[in-house]
């Protein structure tokens, strides 16, 4: 079965039947089938062995690295003795996401205002990204839910709930919020491991767009590096601004391209992340949040 990055987990038994219909073990989520524990001679593992075995590969070696055979390498166990308890790789990645969806800590919120308890939100979910760089593309089609997950959901809507806002548009404003996080947090990342080659980007936009400015072709594009400042636009920035002023139109865009503001400059990049996902709220939420 494919995975979440598209590729398939050549140890995963060929033809191997499901479970009888009817019963627990049918149910679609994981997180509603009976959670096994190892009996007899074999190895015994449960849920939160795999979830950490698969976490320490994924941190040490990237997440293609994770798949049923490694992390039963890992564990001094053979492949088959994994479909005890998952049946697929896609399955033992949604509990490594909800593994590390825990380590998101609460304390503190609660403060009254939706906006500053979303970016605390935020800002704790960013730093948990950071620990495990594998997690932004692990979730980049979409979180899975489990019981972290939809503790972290609780606590957003939580904050979200004098807000005079439709439910979908909660819903929507949350996912969103996560995906511009792991969007921004891809791209801090990157800088880290190779800002030179992103100060080499950033040096060449900054010349072209000057010699483009200057032909006076692109009038609006000149006003507005001038009221910056005459800074070169980050294209994080512009497109999370967009999707900050479109909704939930202007956020594809915002989420695919959410990236290169995080390296921008000398600006501390947590004070930049701050800055574009209070953008992205306010727009969603619009007036009647900020109100």
């Amino acid at each position: 079965m494919p995975d979440r990055t598209g590729s398939q987990d050549a140890s995963a038994p060929p033809g191997r039947p499901g479970p009888a219909a009817g019963s627990a073990r049918d149910a679609a989520s994981i997180w509603l089938r009976p959670a096994l524990s190892g009996r007899g001679p074999a190895p015994a593992f449960d849920r939160e062995r795999l979830a950490d075995a698969g976490v320490r590969l994924a941190d040490a070696e990237g997440l293609a690295a994770v798949t049923m055979r490694a992390v039963a390498r890992s564990l001094g166990s053979a492949p088959a003795s994994l479909y005890r308890y998952v049946t697929t790789r896609e399955e033992l990645l949604e509990l490594m996401i909800d593994r590390a969806a825990g380590e998101v800590r609460f304390d503190g919120l609660g403060s009254g205002d939706w906006l500053d308890d979303l970016r605390t939100l935020a800002h704790r979910s960013r730093e948990v990204q950071l620990r495990h760089p594998w997690l932004p593309e692990a979730t980049a089609s979409g979180s899975p839910l489990g019981p972290h997950t939809v503790a972290y959901l609780e606590h957003a809507l939580a904050a979200l709930a004098p807000v005079p806002v439709p439910a979908r548009t909660k819903l929507e404003a949350v996912g969103v919020l996560q995906s511009v996080v792991g969007s921004l947090t891809r791209a801090e990342r990157a800088r880290r491991t190779d800002g030179g080659t992103l100060a080499r980007w950033q040096r060449a936009d900054r010349e072209f767009l000057a010699r483009t400015v200057a032909a006076g072709e692109h009038p609006h594009v000149a006003a507005a590096v001038t009221a910056a400042g005459g800074g070169v636009p980050q294209h994080g920035e512009d497109e999370a601004g967009a999707a900050a002023g479109e909704g939930e139109a202007g956020t594809a865009a915002g989420e695919g391209e959410a990236g290169t503001a995080a390296g921008a400059g000398d600006e501390d990049p947590a004070q930049i992340f701050d800055r574009i996902v209070t953008r992205v709220l306010s727009g969603l939420l619009g007036p009647e949040g900020r109100g």
